[in-house]
C-alpha cells in the first residue's frame, strides 16, 4: 500500500475510533466518519467494505485485546499468562461497551450487525477462543490437569472481565481509569488456580 494510501486510512481509524466511543456502532454513520475523516464517502468504502469492517479495525488496531498478547503454552507461568490475558481483556470490555451497548437496546440492528460480523469473521466469540485455545494448549502438556473443561473455564474468566468492565464503565463513565492488573490477577486466580496441577500452583 501507498504511504498516502496508509495515510487515508489511519485518518478513517482516527476518526472512526472517536466517533464510535461517542456515539457507538448504532449510531455513528460512515458519512460522517467520512466527513470527520475529510475524506469522501465511496473513499472510505475503498477502505472499509461496511461499518462492521470499519468496527472490527478500530476493535483490533486501536483497542487493547487478548488478541494482541503473544502466550506461548509451556512457556512462563499458567497463572500468570492468563491474567496477561484477563488483564488485556478488562481493558478491551472497558472501551468497547460504549461502542457497542446501543446495539443491545434494537433487536433489528443487533441482528444485521451479527450477520455482518459474522461474515467478516468477528464476534464476540472469538475472546473467549483465545482463552479456550490456550488452556488446551497447556492441557495437552499437563500444565492443565486433564479433567478441567477449557472451554468452561474460558467463558468463566471472559465473563468475569466483561462483568467487571461493566461495573467500572456503570460507575465511573466513559472516563473511568483502566482497571488495575491486579484485578485481572485475582479474577484468573479465583477462576484457575484449582486447575493447576498440584505441584504448578501457587503457595503449594
Amino acid at each position: 500500500m501507498r504511504r498516502g494510501d496508509m495515510s487515508t486510512r489511519e485518518r478513517i481509524l482516527d476518526a472512526a475510533e472517536k466517533i464510535l466511543r461517542t456515539r457507538g456502532v448504532a449510531l455513528a454513520t460512515t458519512k460522517e466518519i467520512a466527513q470527520a475523516s475529510k475524506v469522501s464517502e465511496p473513499t472510505l468504502y475503498k477502505y472499509f467494505d461496511d461499518k462492521e469492517r470499519l468496527l472490527l479495525a478500530v476493535l483490533k488496531e486501536r483497542l487493547p485485546g487478548p488478541s494482541r498478547i503473544s502466550v506461548r503454552p509451556g512457556v512462563g507461568d499458567v497463572e500468570d499468562n492468563l491474567a496477561e490475558l484477563a488483564h488485556a481483556a478488562l481493558d478491551f470490555y472497558q472501551q468497547s461497551i460504549p461502542m457497542l451497548g446501543a446495539l443491545l437496546a434494537d433487536p433489528k440492528r443487533m441482528a444485521a450487525h451479527r450477520v455482518a460480523m459474522n461474515r467478516h469473521g468477528g464476534g464476540p466469540d472469538k475472546a473467549a477462543a483465545i482463552f479456550a485455545n490456550y488452556l488446551q494448549a497447556e492441557q495437552a502438556i499437563d500444565r492443565i490437569r486433564p479433567d478441567a473443561d477449557p472451554n468452561a473455564v474460558a467463558s468463566l474468566l471472559v465473563g468475569a472481565c466483561f462483568h467487571a468492565a461493566f461495573l467500572r464503565y456503570y460507575a465511573e463513565g466513559p472516563t473511568a481509569t483502566a482497571a488495575p492488573r491486579a484485578t485481572a490477577e485475582a479474577l484468573t486466580r479465583s477462576v484457575v488456580r484449582p486447575l493447576l496441577p498440584l505441584s504448578a500452583s501457587h503457595g503449594q
